[in-house]
């Protein structure tokens, strides 16, 4: 009879600890991450080239100092995955920056409020010359990017302009401010297929160091947003960490695969997507406080494709052309091309002082096409209709 009682008191406990993502954080201690992914050895990162699925403990190995040296077995099986999931094909998107306003101040950011830059925010004439611009390149997909300023570009802005941009383009994602439940289900039914919300650090310590001013300031607001955004039915949902933000980036890197086995198993009809930015050169920046050099990115893009092969791995113009043609045909299946980070670039693309971070890959999109078409791989405008169902 005890037994019994304890069994069913610990199941229960266990449902209330995975009750939400802030309550799973709060179980794991940055510390000893740390430490077990430094303790990871040569068999173990060995025994996990040889599973079939993975667990976090097995994408903990492939993460790890252990696991440079089988760059190419792992890359290898990456590749094999990705070609079995996605064939030979790699979906292109475009940002379109919509405003440079914000009301945060973030060291790293290029839109800080407290950088003396000049702002900009798209009017109704511009957005659509802008969706014009973007439409004759070829583009189906499209990242709408703003600063975070919930005033003068908020919900207001939002309801007035996305069913413009989204009669355009097939596939509307946004990257913005994070914002209410209610918000996300109301943008949905104005042509919002899809969210990307960076937690660009989760070492909570580190995230209040670099978030200076503004609501940015709430680390749990931010965390929470993914489970806001699958109550609200948001078709695909996109995670990250800002690579360099914090002293460890294996460790932020691990806590973004918690996060997204947890959305999965609790909002499983959502997709989801995983980026990989690197800290940029931008106006007012700060020097990386861990440095992550190219084969390490590459072990961590192929790690996330062994633990979850159907999962959209994107890769921006943060990163050059050379390192972007060798590294898409192995993992990637998702790539911006031809962007600009400033408002109105597409039409004007004089004022680079309006950009939030320079790009590396400048190259026009027949380029990058044409490249992806050199490895054997497809470059894909559009791959689904809104009357398909989401």
């Amino acid at each position: 009879m005890t037994g019994n009682t304890v069994t069913s008191n610990t199941t229960t406990s266990n449902r209330l600890t995975e009750a939400t993502f802030r309550q799973r954080w709060q179980q794991l201690d940055w510390d000893d991450i740390t430490l077990r992914l430094n303790s990871k050895t040569r068999q173990d990162v060995e025994h996990t080239l040889n599973n079939e699925h993975l667990t976090l403990d097995d994408f903990m190995a492939l993460l790890s100092p252990a696991a440079q040296s089988y760059l190419e077995p792992l890359a290898q099986r990456a590749q094999q995955l990705t070609r079995q999931r996605f064939g030979n094909t790699v979906g292109f998107y475009i940002p379109l920056y919509l405003s440079n306003l914000c009301a945060n101040d973030c060291t790293y950011c290029g839109f800080s409020m407290s950088n003396h830059i000049k702002r900009k925010t798209l009017n109704e004439q511009e957005i659509e010359a802008e969706c014009q611009a973007i439409k004759k390149l070829g583009f189906e997909h499209i990242l709408l990017v703003t600063g975070e300023h919930q005033k003068k570009v908020g919900m207001d802005y939002f309801r007035r302009y996305l069913p413009l941009i989204h009669r355009y383009f097939s596939s509307v994602t946004m990257e913005v401010q994070p914002l209410a439940q209610e918000e996300y289900a109301e943008l949905k039914t104005l042509g919002l297929d899809g969210v990307l919300v960076y937690q660009e650090t989760y070492h909570e310590p580190s995230y209040q160091l670099h978030h200076l001013k503004g609501k940015k300031q709430d680390f749990h607001w931010r965390l929470e947003t993914p489970e806001r955004l699958g109550r609200a039915g948001i078709d695909k949902i996109g995670l990250g960490a800002l690579i360099g933000l914090s002293h460890n980036w294996r460790t932020d890197c691990y806590l973004v695969a918690e996060h997204l086995l947890f959305l999965q198993k609790k909002f499983w009809k959502s997709r989801y997507s995983i980026s990989f930015p690197r800290l940029r050169p931008c106006a007012g920046g700060i020097e990386p406080a861990s440095l992550m050099n190219e084969a390490e990115l590459v072990q961590l893009i192929c790690a996330f494709r062994l633990l979850a092969p159907d999962v959209e791995l994107s890769l921006s113009t943060r990163e050059s052309p050379y390192f972007r043609d060798h590294v898409v045909p192995l993992a990637i299946n998702s790539v911006s091309a031809g962007s600009k980070t400033q408002p109105g670039g597409y039409v004007d693309n004089d004022h680079h002082e309006l950009e939030q971070f320079s790009p590396n890959d400048h190259r026009s999109v027949e380029q990058v096409a044409d490249a992806l078409a050199k490895s054997g791989l497809q470059p894909v405008w559009k791959d689904w209709d809104s009357y398909l169902g989401r």
